[in-house]
């Protein structure tokens, strides 16, 4: 299951980021592995055999620090209860909802050198992700419809 965008998903936003300066809101929806899987053995020494939540957060550590120096915050975070319209490819674990002042923003995040060591926390902590690019407000505000 893809957990992280193709070479050619990454290259359209890039694409649009030139072209398109308004906000975005990315939400992200995650599914754990129940343990970690490590392709290799992680960064600086750390415990190879946790859950794949604690392997995600490693990787969520670091993109918290560089997220606000790219000008995004998280607007909501929440727990995934159960799916009430989907198939299994569709239960997920958790939802973030990350506003980025613009796609350039989100490139920026998604391609720092900081990130990419990263990396690997997230793909070994994750089963299956999906994020959904969403229009953004001028300002990072949760708001109804």
């Amino acid at each position: 299951m893809p957990i992280e965008p193709t070479q050619e998903q990454l290259a359209a936003i890039a694409s649009r980021a030139g072209t398109d300066d308004s906000p975005v809101v990315m939400l992200n929806l995650n599914r754990y592995r129940e343990r970690a899987d490590y392709a290799e053995a992680p960064r600086d020494g750390e415990a190879p055999d946790v859950s794949g939540r604690e392997a995600y957060a490693r990787y969520g550590a670091v993109a918290m620090s560089v997220l606000g120096r790219v000008g995004g915050q998280i607007l909501w975070h929440s727990e995934a209860r159960e799916t009430v319209i989907g198939g299994g490819e569709d239960v997920y674990d958790e939802v973030i909802a990350v506003w980025y002042p613009n796609r350039a923003a989100f490139v920026a995040l998604a391609t720092h050198e900081e990130i990419l060591p990263a990396l690997a926390d997230r793909t070994a902590g994750l089963e299956r992700a999906a994020i959904i690019c969403c229009d953004g407000n001028a300002e990072p505000t949760l708001a109804g419809p």
